[in-house]
């Protein structure tokens, strides 16, 4: 890896380390113990092996789900799956993803069954449950997503009669709002069933830009980041126009699913198999343009079992990647997902584990970069960057110093690959070799003393619905203004973020201005 450029330039050189060859083992040891930024939620639900004691503990992981003896237990470093949500019961939902006919005493049975069994039966003065978990992710997934999906349960006879004499648009329509009914029901239940005051909930996948891997680059990038039509029904309020929802609204953060579907196979690779690195940046970066929520995503470290390759681990620089690239993208945590309880038949060798906590372990030591207030920067979005095969870097700025996370998924093995970075009028390059996976801090000091630039303006959320917080970095005036180059609204002197009611202005594209700067605002 070369980093020529003028600024001065510190990059974390890989650890010499051995990948584990024994069976069912990962060798923690062979790592220094590590932290990462208390702000992220860094989860360890893969299984539990033999190896090292306090293994994930003393390496970046902050949260388990399956402590091991002499591990802490504490409420705030244990993370709970429900995986059995709306399963086991022979009910509609479970059988043909219908939100009808369904016993829900037979559900609240069995959900209260479940928060007595993981709160041990303790119980707050109100009568909750209390869950010993900072995070917990409920597992549903029985929703058909797609509308010709919705119709093929019209034609079953299992559907009661009348909602098959709707009219088609009014069958999918009503599918629609009742599923998302019945999942904001299952929520609610829970949160009036137990205290989760303390704990944050999501549930597994169902995310504004609910994708599949195949159509990443059918949209473009602005109808991925504006067009209403692209968002999950799930996620849709009760008009089926904007983000929002009686489910939506009881997620604490969103996590959505990165997983793997190509391997780069020596002999014939997928044509597809460098796509998994936009693949996954896009996951996180679709879904914070459109919601404020954080967005802790599920990573793997075996390949989707769709397509012939499963159990088959992923690459090992995908894996260290996939413990990397994330933060650039702005996600506030990882949930590194595996089997828990593995057969005992089988036999994997999982040095895929090693190179993720090697990842991790690289990226630990650039904690600061992430502390306090710090600027992603990426000069061109995910779904651009699979659409062209293109190398793809991703930096995050803090008070003057630039760190840099660079791969070429798409490269050969020995491959020479120069990948420029930019940022305001500071240049600089990293050569890859393969693909590597670069981690660079580039100290940009040098850029104080050049000649002043035009204030930056960030918005959020943007995506806009009820008020948009506007913050710049030099002070002075902002302007509102409409498509139409009317000006709605007028601040003056603004040295603090300023937040501004949208909740009576339609729906739209708008401009924010300052110091000569636009910056573009949509309103939904």
């Amino acid at each position: 890896m070369d980093v020529p450029g003028q600024a001065q330039v510190r990059c974390a050189e890989p650890l010499a380390f051995t990948p584990v060859t024994q069976p069912n083992r990962v060798e923690w040891s062979k790592f220094p113990a590590f932290t990462l930024p208390d702000a992220f939620t860094i989860i360890y639900g893969g299984a539990r092996l033999s190896g090292d004691a306090n293994g994930p503990s003393a390496h970046g992981f902050n949260r388990l789900v399956q402590p091991v003896a002499g591990e802490g237990t504490a409420r705030q470093q244990r993370a709970l799956e429900y995986a059995g949500f709306a399963y086991g019961l022979n009910q509609p939902w479970e059988t043909l993803e219908s939100p009808w006919g369904n016993d829900l005493a037979l559900y609240r049975t069995k959900w209260d069954g479940w928060l007595r069994e993981q709160s041990g039966g303790q119980t707050n003065a109100a009568g909750q449950f209390i869950l010993p978990a900072d995070v917990l992710m409920i597992d549903v997934e029985r929703q058909i997503d797609t509308d010709a999906g919705i119709l093929r349960l019209k034609t079953n006879a299992a559907t009661p009669a009348q909602y098959r004499a709707l009219t088609d648009a009014d069958f999918v329509r009503t599918y629609k709002k009742d599923l998302v009914a019945l999942y904001a029901y299952g929520l609610q239940y829970l949160r009036q069933r137990a205290d989760l005051s303390q704990t944050r909930i999501s549930t597994y996948s169902d995310v504004p830009i609910r994708n599949t891997y195949l159509n990443v680059v059918a949209n473009t990038w602005p109808d991925w980041t504006t067009n209403a039509s692209r968002l999950s029904y799930l996620t849709k309020d009760s008009t089926g126009t904007k983000l929002g929802g009686a489910f939506y609204d009881q997620l604490n953060f969103l996590a959505p699913s990165v997983y793997y579907y190509y391997n780069y196979d020596p002999v014939r690779p997928s044509p597809l198999a460098g796509d998994y690195l936009a693949y996954t940046l896009f996951q996180i970066e679709a879904n914070r343009a459109w919601s404020s929520k954080p967005v802790i995503p599920f990573v793997w470290m075996r390949f989707h079992d769709c397509c012939g390759n499963y159990p088959t681990f992923i690459q090992p620089q995908m894996a260290e990647a996939t413990a990397i690239f994330p933060f650039f993208a702005g996600a506030k945590g990882l949930w590194f997902w595996d089997q828990l309880n593995l057969s005992t038949t089988r036999q994997d060798v999982h040095a895929a584990y090693e190179y993720f906590i090697h990842g991790l372990y690289r990226l630990s030591q650039f904690n600061s970069q992430f502390q306090g207030a710090y600027e992603l920067v990426a000069e061109t979005n995910a779904r651009d960057l699979m659409n062209s095969q293109q190398p793809i870097w991703r930096g995050v700025l803090n008070t003057n110093k630039l760190l840099v996370a660079a791969q070429n998924p798409y490269a050969t093995d020995g491959q020479q690959t120069v990948v420029p970075i930019r940022y305001k009028s500071w240049q600089g390059s990293i050569t890859l070799t393969g693909r590597e996976v670069a981690l660079c801090q580039y100290d940009l000091t040098i850029l104080a003393t050049e000649a002043p630039v035009l204030p930056d303006i960030r918005l959020y959320p943007n995506p806009a619905r009820q008020q948009v917080t506007v913050t710049t970095s030099q002070p002075g005036g902002v302007t509102l203004v409409n498509a139409q180059g009317q000006i709605i609204r007028q601040f003056m002197n603004i040295s603090a973020p300023l937040v501004i009611d949208t909740s009576t202005l339609p729906a739209g594209l708008y401009l924010v201005r300052t110091g000569g700067v636009s910056k573009q605002l949509i309103i939904n």
